[in-house]
């Protein structure tokens, strides 16, 4: 092998291990981002942000989109503490909702790449109006939680109560019971009276 292909072959596997770490490097980029894509609390807090920076008529867009990722993200968290959550309705009906509200931000974003100005007026009312639903279903959704909630830690409590009441009378049965005998027991072993005395003594004589 002459030196020249010495130097093709040096040149080849530095392209090729070049080639590689991009392509590992693009690889990379593209998990990070759609990791973070997925992460709705970092997606959340993006969208927030650009409603603070924006400005314009997509501002009032970004605002509605902020409401529909905070309800939703609301109700999902309260569908999380249903109790006995594959016997309850609750987690399918809010899959529902949900599926809702992800269309309804597909035409948030639709609406929040339009310029002009007396489009975007006409769209707003009923995309407020569409949120504003949204927003009520998981109002419910929630106060179906809660109560189911508060009924179990009630009837909980309950129990809880007649068994402390239970084991509080056994307690003070018991301590009565153990002063009874300790009072008997005190008055068969007390000394004679000392009128017992003088008699026994006076007998004696």
């Amino acid at each position: 092998m002459t030196g020249i292909e010495v130097v093709l072959s040096v040149l080849g596997g530095i392209v090729l291990l070049s080639i590689c770490t991009v392509v590992v490097f693009v690889l990379v980029v593209r998990s990070v981002v759609r990791r973070v894509r997925r992460d709705r609390a970092v997606s959340g807090a993006t969208l927030r942000a650009r409603a603070r920076m924006s400005r314009g008529p997509q501002r009032s867009v970004l605002a509605l989109r902020v409401r529909l990722d905070e309800a939703l993200r609301s109700g999902g968290a309260a569908v999380e503490l249903v109790p006995g959550a594959s016997r309850s309705e609750l987690p399918r009906l809010f899959g529902r909702i949900a599926e809702e509200g992800r269309v309804l931000d597909l035409q948030l974003r639709l609406m929040e790449s339009e310029h002009d100005g007396a489009v975007l007026a006409q769209e707003l009312p009923a995309a407020r109006h569409r949120v504003d639903q949204v927003e009520q279903l998981v109002r419910h959704v929630r106060s179906a939680v809660a109560s189911g909630l508060s009924g179990t830690t009630d009837d909980s409590l309950a129990a809880l109560r007649s068994e402390v009441d239970r084991e509080v009378a056994a307690l003070r049965a018991g301590i009565d019971e153990l002063q009874a005998l300790n009072r008997r027991d005190g008055r068969a072993s007390a000394p004679p009276s000392s009128a017992s005395t003088v008699r026994n003594e006076g007998n004696r004589l």
